[in-house]
């Protein structure tokens, strides 16, 4: 098992390192042939019009599309998360549409608002950290709801093999939602 890591922008060396610690093989994709090579892909947080741009540059976006609807795994965390999207209330960048939900890019506001927020995931205590994160501001009903804040907004969801988060669970040493889409991968 191979996990991809999108390596065009943004904290990917990050998930990266959560796999490694989970003794998880992973491959940094910046390529169509490189993605072909593996068995699920992270979309990490970065800054969403910049990785939106060299999807389409690379002609990732087509791929990932393609894959996505043979069941192929797929994680979003944070601008992931935009791109993953069915629609984005600011029309920009273009989603992939891979999971029915609406999101707010930089909703929580800039990277000087970040926080940090105790939330519930799979019944225990989850520290998620905000940085200019979007809100999922509306979902259909295949949606499952993983994670909430404490004003009931979701953070953390799924659909099929979709796998979507607004905060980075990659910053913390808590590695219940990489071990998550390890099973969803293995599982496919």
């Amino acid at each position: 098992m191979k996990i991809g890591i999108l390596a065009l922008q943004g904290d990917f060396h990050e998930h990266q390192n959560c796999f490694n610690k989970l003794s998880v093989e992973t491959q940094l994709v910046k390529s169509v042939s490189e993605f072909d090579n593996c068995d699920s892909l992270v979309i990490p947080g970065g800054e969403s019009t910049a990785i939106s741009k060299l999807l389409v540059n690379t002609k990732l976006d087509k791929a990932i599309i393609e894959k996505a609807s043979e069941g192929f795994p797929i994680w979003g965390t944070c601008a992931g998360l935009i791109l993953i999207s069915n629609q984005i209330i600011e029309n920009d960048p273009v989603p992939l549409k891979l999971i029915n939900i609406t999101t707010s890019r930089n909703y929580y506001g800039r990277q000087i608002d970040s926080f940090v927020e105790k939330i519930l995931f799979e019944k225990e205590n989850f520290e998620a950290i905000f940085i200019r994160a979007p809100k999922i501001v509306d979902f259909e009903k295949d949606i499952e709801l993983l994670s909430l804040t404490h004003d009931g907004t979701p953070v953390a969801v799924k659909s099929k093999n979709i796998l979507g988060t607004s905060f980075h669970p990659e910053l913390t040493d808590d590695l219940r939602i990489h071990k998550m889409f390890i099973d969803m991968t293995e599982n496919k």
